[in-house]
């Protein structure tokens, strides 16, 4: 996703880092233009320079930036699609069909730039093809505004119509888990409280292979454990309905599976584990402490559901200890969101003290001790809570560049999407 205001975003540079990595056929989705911006070629080029992935408009803004007057698709250039804005986005936006002759007169200037843009990103680019949106060579384009709704549909739909049919899933031991075998599936997500009256925690499960029934019981790939799925919903915003049966593709939350976490493979049958989620590269950290000390319990509790749902990763050490963990986050954002839930959810208002680290690196035992011994060296030797492992923390890449020339036999492995 970019941002008309903004351009290309530093997150959206990660997103397309770890999109590449994992194989993963993009989308982009131009959001705000109903705000104020860069024009819509400029973006574009933008996408191609920086990212190196060619953009391919599936749907076109009429009017410039902080002047949306409608989209017209790709596919159907005789019709500009015309939105009314409904309040902070509640449903989807009213849509009205004009024709080109009623969208000429109405819009005049403003759509028939956007006819000649569209016309001259088709005519200059390769064009949609499904084998080179799989392979990651282009990227179907959609503009509109996300928070009133406009567009979003659109989106929607091409999800729908373009997102590749499940195949088979690569094993983290080696060899695949085909579809028509027996039922798995991957937890990608967790969410606490979504329902604050019943304060309830769902593990979202795409279902990689076979048919998920509710009420089996599934067996944890970590711990060998079975359970039975007796509470299964799909999940579409604040809407929720109970689901009897899902095939591979198809996503599932389950309710309360309090011993699930993010990356845990669920199976039927033969075993099968999947490799572990990628995570992003923190570049802001800060120590959390709890305002009130009494609400500790409560603190410890909030905390660790943030990490498990992957909001922030948790960094401990033994120096540092529980009541002052750090958090590790991609953006500032995520700080401001840790300090609402933790308020708001935990009744455990917290304090944050940022850190003057900026990168991190996977290293061992080695490195931790050759850390801690070069004083001049700015940086920090903390466990992810997740997973006990060792990242190495470093203030700038002067500080890295200056640690691994004295230490060149070190472990400093970068995680994905690292900026540098």
């Amino acid at each position: 996703m970019a941002a008309a205001p903004t351009g290309l975003e530093e997150q959206t540079r990660k997103l397309f880092a770890v999109c590449r990595h994992r194989g993963v056929p993009v989308i982009t989705f131009i959001n705000k233009w109903d705000r104020r911006g860069q024009d819509a070629l400029t973006l574009l080029e933008d996408i191609e320079t920086h990212l190196g992935i060619t953009p391919v408009p599936v749907v076109w803004p009429v009017g410039n930036a902080g002047n949306l007057r409608g989209l017209v698709e790709a596919s159907n250039t005789e019709q500009m699609l015309r939105y009314t804005k409904v309040p902070a986005g509640t449903h989807a936006a009213l849509e009205e069909q004009l024709t080109s002759e009623k969208a000429a007169e109405q819009e005049g200037e403003a759509w028939t730039t956007a006819l000649e843009e569209l016309e001259l990103m088709l005519s200059s680019g390769p064009g949609y093809d499904q084998e080179d949106f799989e392979a990651g060579r282009i990227s179907p384009v959609f503009f509109g505004a996300a928070l009133t709704n406009i567009g979003v549909k659109l989106l929607l739909d091409a999800v729908v119509d373009l997102a590749p049919a499940p195949g088979p899933r690569r094993l983290a031991k080696g060899g695949s888990r085909e579809v028509g075998e027996e039922f798995s599936g991957l937890v990608f997500k967790i969410q606490a409280n979504m329902d604050p009256a019943h304060r309830d925690r769902i593990a979202f499960v795409r279902v990689c292979s076979g048919v998920f029934e509710r009420g089996m019981h599934v067996t944890r790939a970590a711990s060998g454990r079975s359970f039975a799925t007796k509470y299964a919903h799909t999940v579409f915003g604040a809407e929720r309905t109970v689901v009897d049966t899902a095939y591979p593709g198809d996503v599932v939350g389950l309710i309360n599976a309090s011993a699930l976490r993010v990356g845990d493979t669920l199976f039927t049958g033969k075993k099968a584990e999947y490799p572990p989620l990628p995570a992003f590269a923190p570049e802001y950290f800060a120590v959390a402490r709890p305002k009130d000390i009494s609400r500790s319990k409560q603190f410890r509790k909030g905390i660790a559901q943030l990490d498990e749902e992957g909001v922030i990763q948790v960094l401990v050490s033994d120096r540092r200890g529980d009541q002052a963990p750090v958090m590790a986050a991609v953006g500032p954002m995520q700080f401001d969101v840790i300090l609402h839930r933790m308020e708001h959810e935990f009744s455990s208002p917290i304090a944050l003290d940022q850190l003057s680290y900026r990168l991190a690196r996977i290293t061992d035992a080695e490195g931790a001790a050759a850390l801690t011994k070069a004083r001049l060296i700015s940086g920090e030797v903390l466990t992810r809570r997740s997973d006990d492992v060792l990242l190495a923390l470093f203030a700038d890449k002067w500080q890295l560049n200056a640690f691994q020339r004295t230490h060149p036999d070190i472990l400093l492995q970068p995680l994905i999407a690292t900026a540098d």
